[in-house]
């Protein structure tokens, strides 16, 4: 199904499930309740959110409904359905994909409940207020990096995310405005792995196998990075490949602490829940929340992983 049939299914879907009919906000029943909608809980990163969230929630007496999408679209769509009609006061909104990821949120709008969208944000149809890393900055950042580590000169491979989500384009756009600089660097292969080690090692076997040359391989999120990891190994190039990934998430942090991948970029994950609360509770109180909330990433290497590992829930 291409992207368009799928939004039309999805919006057809939301139509026929009543969104502009979802209940009221239930503010004035004296309980404060947010709905947190997940993308994948099998992701560390969105785990890493869900735990801030519900810890940060939870201090500040708030009630919080969590619902996993595992991956998938249509179901997110229900789950939502299923928040507004519980009558939660605000929708913090991880979503699932692209492909009609504005249906929830125009849907949580027409029910007057203000969507706090975290990590992606649906550009025909934002919330309330973006919270999430400054992908694009922190790409290009790690672009530069590999510039001076290969002296500007090297064969390239990328493991990119779920195609059209915000922090695809934008670690897509920083990277590539970084490796521009350096003419000495061939991007030879680019690819979708999914945001998944599993589907970045079948990717990154097949690269590897009709470009023995790469000498580097950048996965969009440590998950791919770890997946081209462990191509590298079984594939037996000959030379060293640099690997480079994006999160921080802990199995990231010890392969970069290991050896197995030299360098993520680690994002503020549970300052991200946090924030996100916080914003919810403003939204409902009527104040205003900046549009935009964009977090740096630091730059991780051998050099510094052991604070972050140490740090980590």
């Amino acid at each position: 199904m291409n992207r368009r049939s799928a939004s039309a299914s999805l919006l057809a879907l939301a139509a026929s499930l009543g969104f502009a009919l979802a209940a009221p906000s239930a503010s004035a029943a004296g309980t404060t309740t947010i709905g947190l909608a997940v993308a994948n809980l099998q992701a560390d990163f969105f785990n890493q959110i869900k735990q801030s969230v519900e810890t940060y929630g939870k201090e500040k007496g708030v009630n919080v409904i969590t619902v996993d999408a595992k991956g998938d679209a249509a179901t997110q769509v229900n789950q939502i359905q299923d928040l507004l009609t519980r009558k939660i006061d605000a929708l913090i909104y991880i979503p699932a994909g692209a492909t009609a990821a504005g249906v929830p949120v125009r849907a949580a709008k027409a029910a007057g409940v203000p969507v706090i969208a975290v990590d992606r944000n649906p550009p025909d149809a934002p919330g309330n207020t973006f919270i999430a890393t400054d992908s694009e900055a922190a790409a290009e950042q790690l672009g530069e990096w590999i510039v001076k580590q290969t002296k500007g000169t090297a064969t390239l491979a990328e493991l990119q995310g779920q195609l059209g989500t915000t922090p695809e384009l934008a670690r897509e756009k920083g990277f590539s405005k970084a490796i521009a600089k350096a003419p000495g660097i061939k991007v030879v292969a680019r690819q979708p792995a999914e945001w998944a080690q599993d589907k970045g090692f079948a990717v990154a076997q097949d690269m590897l196998q009709r470009n023995p040359g790469i000498n580097v391989i950048f996965g969009h999120a440590d998950a791919m990075a770890l997946g081209a990891a462990q191509a590298v190994k079984v594939s037996n190039v000959g030379h060293k490949v640099l690997i480079a990934g994006f999160d921080g998430d802990l199995a990231g942090l010890k392969a970069v602490r290991d050896g197995v991948i030299d360098v993520t970029m680690t994002q503020q994950t549970q300052r991200m829940g946090r924030m996100a609360v916080d914003s919810a509770l403003e939204l409902i109180a009527k104040k205003s929340v900046p549009a935009q909330q964009l977090l740096p990433a630091t730059l991780t290497t051998k050099e510094n992983v052991g604070p972050f590992i140490s740090q980590h829930p």
